[in-house]
């Protein structure tokens, strides 16, 4: 019986993967950093959140980018305080567009609240030695495009703070969002094209999201095989966007795609950031949190995450993986 034309696709890839791993096995001898994207936790307290992940073997955070107003947010010391105390260390910041502060807007007091946000997130990156910023180009939660120009607002708003990023040695990381949730930028594709129009040395990178890409992409592995290089972090949640392991995600494809792109290295991010269902997540980031609920998504997501991994590298000798 001939194979899908998905299980096709996933079959290159797997034997690319064994081929990897058969003559070059010290190209899979570092494991993937594990991250936690952690804005979905709601209103929980820094301390809590750094525990659990410090008890599940999570050593990276992506920390809610919350700094809405000069006085508002994260404060330095008391972060590196905390997350030293458990050994996490900051990959980099999960910034938060809404049409408040959208880079797109077709009002200029919005466009500049976006500035404005990014600097203060981008200095706050920096003293906490994240490497990145998650940047998306236009509001979540507006679907509806407001006109034709909303690309290139976009782009020459981003460009306005593009040099800051540069003074601070921090990446922007653009992320693609399905058409549900934002009105452009939805694919890698996408994605390629914004960091091309922008042209700037600090926008090159790019934070996909595996929930998004299921809506978008017409296969998973070979989307981030062609984001390539490109690709700094990678947000996970299982079909359902729940738990890793809850859903039909073909999580082994997407471990072998990782390992083929070389994202087993220092500055590249696994990061988890299951939501669940819904047009718009952003009111999580304000809701009370459920410690025994979020205790077993992040336990059972970095287990099964670590078990697929090690399956692959370890036991998994080649063949049929469809």
């Amino acid at each position: 019986m001939s194979l899908q034309n998905y299980q096709i696709k996933n079959e290159r890839i797997h034997s690319a993967f064994f081929e990897l791993k058969k003559n070059h096995p010290e190209k899979l001898n570092q494991r993937l950093n594990l991250s936690w994207s952690n804005w979905g936790f709601g209103i929980e307290s820094l301390e809590d959140t750094a525990r659990r992940l410090n008890k599940a073997g999570i050593s990276f955070i992506e920390l809610h980018g919350n700094h809405y107003g000069a006085d508002l947010g994260y404060k330095v010391k008391d972060t590196l305080d905390i997350l030293g105390a458990y050994n996490i260390r900051v990959g980099g910041i999960c910034g938060m567009f809404s049409e408040d502060n959208d880079l797109s807007s077709n009002r200029s007091i919005h466009r500049q609240a976006a500035v404005d946000y990014l600097k203060r997130e981008i200095e706050f990156t920096a003293a906490v030695g994240g490497s990145y910023i998650l940047v998306v180009p236009g509001a979540v939660g507006r679907a509806k495009k407001y006109d034709e120009m909303e690309f290139d607002r976009s782009v020459e708003t981003l460009s306005l703070v593009a040099d800051h990023f540069v003074k601070h040695n921090v990446q922007a990381a653009i992320e693609p969002i399905r058409s549900a949730e934002v009105s452009f930028v939805h694919t890698i594709d996408d994605a390629q094209n914004y960091i091309r129009a922008v042209n700037h040395k600090a926008v090159g990178h790019i934070n996909a999201d595996v929930y998004h890409m299921q809506a978008e992409e017409a296969h998973i592995g070979e989307s981030l095989l062609s984001a390539g290089d490109q690709l700094l972090n990678l947000h996970m949640a299982d079909s359902n966007r729940g738990a890793l392991g809850d859903g039909f995600l073909d999580l082994d494809t997407i471990i072998m795609a990782l390992y083929l792109i070389g994202f087993n290295r220092q500055g590249r991010y696994v990061t988890p950031e299951p939501l669940g269902p819904g047009g718009d997540p952003y009111p999580s980031m304000y809701g009370k949190p459920s410690k025994e609920l979020l205790d077993q998504l992040v336990n059972q997501t970095a287990a099964y995450f670590r078990e697929r991994e090690e399956f692959l590298l370890n036991s998994w000798h080649g063949g049929s993986h469809s």
